[in-house]
């Protein structure tokens, strides 16, 4: 796997730590982020989406990444764009 470091929550300190990478060769965004409580999990598990089956797949997960962090995320985007990803 060829990850390549984006950036992490610099407010994380040492409890957690919310996390940005780009997995160059599956063609992916890789998250670490911070679980969601159940009320949000829930609430995102019923949300209807035209063609899409509501719930949360047992391989997939919900996290939350701070608004902080855009500029990571951009920097993923902008990374991916280079990249030919």
């Amino acid at each position: 796997m060829a990850l390549r470091f984006i950036g992490i929550d610099p407010e994380s300190g040492q409890h957690g730590s919310p996390t940005v990478w780009v997995d160059e060769n599956k063609r992916e965004f890789v998250f670490q982020g911070l679980k969601p409580e159940a009320e949000l999990e829930t609430e995102c598990a019923a949300f209807e989406v035209p063609g899409h089956v509501p719930g949360i797949p047992p391989h997939e997960a919900v996290v939350r990444v701070p608004f902080r962090m855009a500029p990571m995320l951009r920097e993923a985007c902008n990374a991916a764009e280079r990249a030919g990803l």
